[in-house]
Formats: structure tokens, sequence, C-alpha cells
């Protein structure tokens, strides 16, 4: 994943996102809508917002739902040269960055006052497309980084040297973030997490008995050698095979993906006075006086302590060289892309023609794109939002969230597995849900960033600086609640348990999400689902651990703990079935939190969208019913293929089921879906009402 939203992995501060990376898209879908208007006599016709020409009729709706809707799209559909997936998701997200180039080719073509955020965008983009004068710096823009590394001849300087690497988001063993502290949700406090990894997972590093994993990793190995050899490197084969070894010591005492789902597990408190213990001979003084942050805090939150301890030993046994080497290659493997065009295309032949199957390298305008987008994201933003955001689509909906958050109140109290005393609790919490829509109140100031045009490694440099330094200047501050953790040309949404806030960006508030031209059923099927999922975040396995002020709080009862735990291991039994590639299954436990998000989620969106009719019939439109299109609207938004690569990194990371899982596996958990298409037993579809998980 190129430049990064960069959190931890454990829940703490952690945004849940609601959309999967594992789903993506083809242009296509995005103008379904546009032709069903075209045909619609007049403009009070209902639209049904389905598109079923991508519906494969040979298909049962009772034995494969997903396909039934999709199943025409999947036997046609290609996924692009440049992408590792297509889809529904994709197509949006992808339709965002033209619109972004117009807005940064907008800029570039006016006369911008220095210090302006306009001259600043305009510069990173025209510095990072000047190929000809990267090509003519050649490493001479890395040349001091080097120098620093070089420097480092004792391992007292290594601390001092970390710090350095952290505020310019270089890669080494143990990564920090500021965030709200998890026990007192009013103050923001320092976490070291575990970190030092290149490959997506460390299964990729120990897993001997996998040939595509092991494959990969020896690719790895000639990939590093080969980028060394380029920068100059004449023990670049002896140092790489070292930098894999240091990586692989590391991957062996990593926490493993759903070890780090743990939030009380992740929170460990250690006063400042007390980090010898943990790591005893490392100077956390010399780090938090050169992080800058000395004196702003007395205590830190240390997510893996045994992690911490082993890693501390096994830098004590590894060699200066080793250290050196290992530095040096994420040096230069972070700033790939704005290298010559011989370290670009080789860090692209490994990380993405290798480990994500992708064939091609995305046009260099759109990577400019992509960069401003991370650099300077809410600056582009407020220009997305006054170009792109029509303003009755917030108010659009504020009405949808409120319906979802009134429908979440009515199931809750009807609830038969929670005691009246834990449902007291859950609707104090739902009653504090701090939704935002669209974009924020106040914009992020980008006055101390300071972007020279020419200087593309000096620029990537810059925005990673700044934002680093954003962040810790928050210790010590009060807990800035109008704060976004995503920018609003962001084709996404979240959940964060500290501030107990869901967040719609506004790029999703479009078709097939949202679609203000279509009948209300598949509205809520989509964009209605997305937010029943987030507000479902705050009472999965892990959202329900915090509070409505946003602490990690127990305020559930011993019984009703134990219902729901019953309830949450049918669906990691359920879910740990399905297998996207052969070989490889869905990690049922990884993905606990966000199939309960999915399977609560449509659940709550459907009673809103009963809700909505006020006691009156749903119209038929096309045929189907007002519960049919629901239920087809929540389907097609999961359209999508992916590259087999792409399928394992998924599985073996991410949070998420794969899209055809998230629609099937939480539809045949719903006894209205049923209902809607007439399933009984026999059909593939088909769970008794016993097996049937229902939670929220």
């Amino acid at each position: 994943m190129p430049l990064t939203f960069r959190r931890p992995q454990q829940v703490k501060a952690k945004v849940l996102s609601a959309i999967a990376l594992m789903i993506a898209g083809t242009a296509s879908t995005t103008h379904v809508y546009a032709a069903e208007t075209a045909k619609a006599a007049a403009p009070s016709v209902l639209l049904s917002g389905i598109d079923s020409q991508y519906g494969d009729k040979s298909v049962k709706a009772q034995d494969d739902f997903y396909r039934h809707v999709n199943g025409g799209w999947l036997k046609t559909a290609q996924i692009p040269a440049d992408r590792s997936s297509a889809g529904a998701f994709m197509d949006l997200r992808e339709a965002v960055v033209p619109r972004l180039h117009t807005i940064i080719e907008g800029l570039s073509k006016a006369k911008n006052a220095n210090g302006t955020d306009a001259q600043k965008i305009s510069d990173l983009y025209a510095s990072f497309m000047d190929t000809k004068h990267i090509e003519s710096l050649g490493l001479k823009p890395l040349q001091s980084d080097f120098a620093k590394i070089d420097a480092f001849n004792d391992k007292k300087q290594l601390p001092a040297l970390m710090a350095w690497m952290n505020l310019n988001s270089i890669n080494v063993p143990y990564d920090i973030q500021v965030h709200q502290d998890n026990k007192d949700s009013t103050k923001y406090v320092l976490d070291i997490s575990q970190s030092g990894l290149s490959l997506p997972d460390r299964d990729y590093y120990l897993k001997d008995d996998d040939a595509k994993l092991k494959d990969t990793r020896e690719k790895y190995l000639k990939h590093i050698e080969k980028m060394l050899t380029m920068a100059g490197d004449k023990d670049a084969g002896k140092n790489a095979s070292a930098i894999l070894a240091l990586e692989t010591e590391l991957a062996k005492i990593q926490w493993t993906k759903v070890e780090l789902r743990d939030p009380i597990k992740a929170y460990n408190k250690v006063e400042l006075s007390k980090l010898n213990e943990v790591t005893p001979g490392y100077d956390w003084d010399a780090y938090l006086s050169d992080l800058g942050v000395k004196g702003k805090i007395d205590y830190l939150i240390i997510g893996q302590p045994s992690y911490l301890t082993a890693m501390n030993k096994v830098l004590i046994a590894t060699p200066i060289d080793t250290l050196k080497a290992y530095f040096k290659w994420n040096l230069l493997s972070s700033a790939s892309g704005q290298l010559p065009k011989q370290f670009s295309e080789e860090s692209f032949a490994f990380f993405g023609k290798i480990l994500r199957g992708v064939p091609e390298q995305e046009i260099r305008w759109k990577r400019g794109v992509r960069l401003v987008d991370a650099g300077m994201g809410e600056s582009l933003g407020k220009m997305y939002v006054d170009k792109y955001f029509p303003a009755d689509s917030k108010a659009k909906m504020e009405t949808l969230v409120n319906n979802l958050l009134l429908a979440y109140k009515n199931s809750v109290g009807t609830l038969d597995w929670m005691s009246p005393e834990t449902k007291k609790e859950a609707l104090s919490k739902l009653s504090t849900f701090m939704p935002k829509i669209g974009y924020p109140n106040k914009w992020k100031d980008y006055t101390s960033l300071q972007i020279t045009k020419g200087d593309a490694v000096g620029n990537l440099r810059a925005i990673r600086s700044f934002a680093a330094k954003t962040e810790l200047n928050k210790l010590g501050k009060p807990v800035d609640r109008e704060e976004w953790g995503m920018t609003p040309q962001t084709v996404n949404a979240y959940y964060n348990p500290e501030m107990n806030e869901i967040v719609f960006p506004a790029a999703i508030l479009q078709a097939p999400f949202f679609n203000p031209k279509a009948d209300d059923a598949v509205n809520y099927g989509g964009i209605g689902a997305v937010i029943g999922h987030e507000i479902s975040h705050g009472f999965d396995d892990q959202g329900a651990q915090y509070d409505g002020l946003g602490n990690l709080r127990d305020w559930w009862t011993k019984e009703d703990h134990e219902k729901f735990a019953t309830k949450t291991a049918a669906l990691v039994k359920q879910y740990s079935k399905f297998s996207p590639v052969p070989g490889y299954n869905v990690n049922g436990e990884l993905t606990l939190g966000e199939n309960i998000a999915d399977n609560s989620g449509i659940s709550i969106a459907y009673k809103a969208y009963q809700l909505s009719l006020g006691g009156k019939p749903a119209p038929v439109i096309n045929g189907m019913t007002g519960d049919q299109r629901f239920f087809m609207g929540f389907a097609q938004v999961w359209r999508g293929k992916i590259r087999e690569q792409e399928a394992i990194i998924r599985i073996k990371t991410d949070p998420h089921s794969p899209g055809e899982f998230r629609a099937n596996g939480a539809l045949q958990n719903m006894t209205p879906f049923y209902k809607a298409f007439d399933l009984k037993e026999g059909d593939k579809m088909y769970l008794p009402a016993s097996e049937r998980v229902s939670i929220w």
C-alpha cells in the first residue's frame, strides 16, 4: 500500500473501515444510473437503482445471491492492467482521481503566491512530474540521509537514528502514533507498536510449507539485492541476505494479526522511568528528546511489550553493519517513487507485479495526484467539496443516519439475549454517537509545510515530517474532536471508538452506495448498510469494550459477555469455511469485527428501511418488491474481482472478508432475506433458523 494512513494494527484510534480494499471496480458501474435516468419518462418516475444487466439469471438467488446479482459482470469484466482488483468500490475511487487532477492542473496554470496551499500543491505535483530533473539528480537527494546512517557507529546512537527515521516515516522495527488514551479519552498519548517488515505479514517470512509465500520471499531477497546494487552497494548480495534474516527475526517475535485485535492486551501503560525494564539499556531519554516530545509526556502506551523486549535483544545481537544496510534499504525503498526510473520500476516490479500480481505500473500523473492527495489531502479536499459535492447530499445523509440510529435504538430494546442493565449502557453509548458527514467543519492548516519546486525527494521528506510533527504536537493539548481521519475525497467510511464517532466522507455518497434519483430501497441497502456497519463497530467484539466516552471500560454483565461470545463464535465458524483462493480460507477470527458489523449493519439498515416506509407498502419497480431491491442493492455494492496474489495478501492481513462473502455471508443470516426470495431447505444459501446468527 503506497503512502498509507499510518496507524498501528490494534484497535487503538484505528479507523475501522466499512470498505475492504478487497473490493474494487471498473468504470462501467457508475454510468448505469445515468443511463437509467435518461430512460425515465419524467423526473417523478421511480428508479430501481439496480444494475440488472449485470445479473446472471442462470444462478438461482437462493443458491448464490452474489452471483445472481453480479454474475453477468463477473463473466465479462476485466481487471485493468494497472490494478490488482476491479469492482464497484474501486470504480468510485478511480473516478475521484481525474477530478483531483483537474483541480491540480487548474492550480498549476494559475499564478500562485508563495506560501499558499495552491503554490504548495502545484509545486509538489510539478516536482514529481519533472522526470528529466529527477533523472539528472540520480541518488544525490539521498546522499545526506545515507551519510547520516553511515555515521552510525555505536549502538548508543541507535535511539536517535530511530527517532529520525520515525519522523520521516521510514520503516524501522517499531512505529509511533499519537492518539487518545484508551482509558482516559480526554488526553493524547504516545503509542509504540511493532513494525519493521516490508512483506505484508509475518507468515511471508515464517511459513516454509506455503509454496506461494516462500517463492515471494525468495524474490523479495533478489529485489533487495538489485536495489542495493543499483545504489552502489558492493556487498549487495551479502547485505540483502542479512536484511532478510533480520526481518525474519523480527517476524518471529511479532504478535499475529488476530492477537493485535485485543485492545485490552494492547494497552500497556509504562511510566518513562520504567521503560528500561522493558528494553534494558535502550536510551529512551535520547529517543524522546530527538522525537521532540521530552517534557510533554510522563508515560507511554506500549502495544506489544513482549515484542519490544525481544526486539531489543535482536538489535543488541545484530551487527552494526547489518543495521546500517537495513536502514539504508528502507530509506531507499521508501523514496523509490521519487527516484530515477530504474528505482521506481524495480520497486514496482516486486511490490506491484510479484507481490500483488499487477502487470503494469499506474501512469505517472495518477501517481502524482495520489502523492498530493496523501500529502495535502484536506487542502485538496476543500477544493473537491466546493466543486463536486452537492449540498443536498449532506442533508439526505443526515436523515439516513438518524433513521439508522433510531432503528438501532429500537433493536437494542427488543434483544432477547441482553440484560436490562447492559441494554441501558448500550443505549447510553448509542446516544453519544457523533456522526460526521461529507467534510470537516474546520480544515487542516498547512502553513508550516514547506514545498520546494524541483525537489521531489525533499518534498516527500517534508510532507512526511509535517504529518509526524503535526501528530506529535498534539501531546499535552486538548483533544480535537473536530478532526477527521479521512479526507472528503476518500471513498470509504469509518468508526473511531475513542471518539465514538461515525464518519462518512463526501466521495462515498455516490451510486451504487447512494443514488438520490432512486427509490429508497437501494439506498438503504447500499449506504444504509454502510451506516449500519459503522454504528455496529461500536458494538462489535472490539468496539463493545469502549464506553460512550471512548474509554476502555467493561459495561457488560458476565452473562451477557457469555451470550455475546457464543454468537460471535458461531460467526467465526461460519466465515472460516469460506475459501476465496484454493488452499486459503478466510480467517474467521481476524475478520470477526467486520463480519459482526456487516451482519448487524444490513440487519439495522433493513429495520431502518421499514421505518422509512411509515407503514405504507413499498412500490414494486421493474417487477421487484422493496425488500428484493433492498437486498439486491446490498449485494451489488460488493461486486468485484481480484488478482490471486492480492487476494492472498488480503486473506493474511485484511480484517474484512472478501466481497462475495460479505454479501452472501451476511444475507444467509437474515430471515427477511429468506422471505423476500422464498428460500427453502435444500437451497444452497439456506441455513436452519437455529444456525442463523443475529446479534444486534
